[in-house]
């Protein structure tokens, strides 16, 4: 979520210091009233009338919407004789809610959803020209007691309409198309890795040891020799012979974990999921067809021949796109973040279809790491602080950064010797967000500032940072009346 601005919600059952409202309602519920603080002034039936003194509306004509799978309640206040109404989920019914929104001259609703089920709703409304509000359910708690969709959605438009309901971040149009294409693809990968699995199911079950011999059974070697058992060939000699010369594995160690008990059923088994797994390896490069043709129709903001060489030939993965990733990333967003150590093709483009490029929707790189959830979440009761871990978080931007992250365990860069620091300070896991939040804080900069990233290395980072705690040292020692002497080395005759 994007951080809120301004006051924070109220909570049940204290008085909100609104000013006098009236909204009319065929069935009004005294109870969301009664849990507000409200006071009924009105003697009419059917005619609630509140009064509260001190916090201004800021959104005078703002709605609620609380969306379910197969119903929709909805909420315009006292625009309307019928102030809650009921729809249906079908498209036709949708259109006819907007319409109904703009002829009460709605500007801005906010919706609580879960899952997928507010897509459709969200779409429909934008293109009838209504400011939506994504609302996550935790900043949106019902009140207490009684709980009804009606309720839901009276209690959405309340708080909205007083500037209380921060919007769920949502990228540009066309950063939304990448991103729909993007996770479609990662969900076909995970859904080849479960055939991979069953591939060496049904070879241990015919103990063909063939999978701890080879790293990769999709990989050259493997599948050769799997396509050729698939066909009916036995001879384990044979089979050995199609070992790639990359292999590490010799010729006679692989004959000898292709000796195995080949029985029809785990054959029939191993075919299936072979076929499955190239069904879903030609899903995945129309996928990148698809990806690759909206890259294309996408706004430029560099031109490719600005691109800067690659600091080194990276070697092609099976799951590697078929298109110029790289280029296609530096021309949307304007600066190349594949220099950044640890930063892969794919996982810049991963990134650029989570967050977009246009980062003025934080304030500031820390607002930034905060919708992350890359920094401390202090809670403090009493003056004494309780928690100080990072919020739970179903980010995937977050996700791709820690495992970013995880890579620069091994490097000899700047943020390799910082990953080492940091992990064993803290501990590898708050290591690993440590890292993450300074891959953050890196790729906020570059597309903001549109600046490149210059790696000064390991040794000179260490250098630098020696030099940084001689000098608390030296003003720790000069705090207590001390001077920091270096010491001198002398030789023992």
């Amino acid at each position: 979520m994007v951080p809120a601005t301004g006051a924070g919600i109220i909570g049940v059952g204290e008085s909100l210091p609104f000013r006098k409202v009236s909204t009319e309602c065929p069935r009004p519920e005294a109870h969301i009233r009664k849990k507000c603080g409200f006071q009924n002034m009105g003697k009419n039936k059917g005619k609630a009338t509140v009064e509260q003194q001190g916090l201004p509306q800021v959104r005078m004509n703002a709605g609620g919407i609380d969306i379910g799978a197969s119903e929709i309640w909805v909420d315009v206040g006292d625009k309307d004789d019928e102030p809650v109404r009921r729809f249906e989920t079908f498209t036709v019914d949708l259109t006819r809610m907007a319409e109904w929104l703009k002829g009460c001259g709605i500007e801005t609703v906010a919706m609580e959803s879960t899952g997928v089920y507010w897509i459709p709703t969200f779409q429909i409304l934008e293109r009838a020209g209504i400011e939506v509000f994504l609302v996550n359910a935790k900043q949106a708690k019902n009140v207490s007691g009684r709980k009804t969709d009606m309720l839901d959605c009276q209690w959405l438009r309340l708080l909205h309409s007083y500037g209380l309901l921060p919007a769920s971040f949502r990228p540009a149009a066309d950063i939304a198309v990448l991103r729909s294409y993007l996770r479609h693809r990662q969900m076909l990968i995970e859904y080849a890795a479960g055939h991979i699995q069953h591939m060496q199911k049904a070879l241990t079950q015919m103990n063909v040891q063939i999978h701890h011999v080879i790293a990769d059974i999709t990989g050259s070697t493997g599948i050769r020799i799997i396509r050729a058992i698939v066909a009916g060939e036995r001879d384990r000699k044979r089979l050995a012979a199609m070992r790639d010369v990359r292999t590490k594995a010799t010729q006679e160690t692989i004959a000898k974990a292709l000796e195995g008990d080949y029985r029809p059923e785990h054959i029939f088994a191993l075919k299936q999921s072979l076929e499955l797994f190239d069904t879903y390896q030609k899903q995945i490069q129309a996928c990148d067809e698809e990806i690759a043709g909206h890259l294309r129709r996408m706004d430029s903001k560099a031109n490719p021949d600005q691109l800067p060489t690659a600091r080194r030939e990276k070697k092609k993965r099976r799951n590697q796109s078929t298109f110029n990733v790289r280029e296609q990333a530096f021309r949307i967003s304007g600066v190349d973040l594949t220099e950044i150590d640890g930063i892969s093709e794919s996982a810049a483009l991963a990134l650029i279809g989570e967050i977009g490029v246009d980062m003025s929707r934080w304030k500031t790189e820390k607002h930034f790491a905060s919708w992350l959830a890359l920094c401390p979440n202090n809670k403090i009761s009493g003056g004494k602080t309780l928690k100080r871990s990072t919020r739970k978080t179903a980010n995937r931007a977050r996700d791709i950064l820690r495992l970013c992250a995880q890579t620069l365990m091994n490097s000899r860069s700047a943020l390799g010797a910082f990953s080492r620091r940091m992990c064993f300070r803290l501990g590898k896991p708050k290591g690993i967000v440590a890292t993450a939040h300074k891959l953050a804080l890196l790729i906020y900069r570059m597309l903001t500032l549109g600046t490149r990233y210059v790696d000064i290395g390991q040794d000179r980072y260490e250098q630098e940072y020696k030099q940084r705690a001689l000098k608390h040292l030296a003003r720790k020692a000069k705090d207590f009346g001390f001077q920091l002497v270096p010491s001198v080395q002398t030789s023992v005759p």
